[in-house]
């Protein structure tokens, strides 16, 4: 498999990846403790933003290197 496939692969991944993050967060949804604390799954949402800040980036090079040869 050639190495640009590899990125690629990488990239379409982390695009998933940050979809499911933000399908979960939606699906989990937030919630008021009896203590008046709100719970929430914050942490999906910038887990999502690097996902998918990380997938355009190994994009970006696949595409470079692929239009360097």
């Amino acid at each position: 498999m050639c190495h640009n496939q590899k990125m690629m692969r990488v990239a379409i991944i982390s695009f998933f990846a940050s979809l499911a993050c933000l399908i979960s967060y939606a699906v989990i949804g937030s919630s008021v403790a009896p203590d008046g604390r709100l719970v929430e799954p914050f942490y999906l949402i910038p887990l999502a933003w690097l996902f998918l800040l990380n997938g355009i980036a190994f994009a970006a090079i696949s595409r470079l290197m692929r239009f360097r040869r």
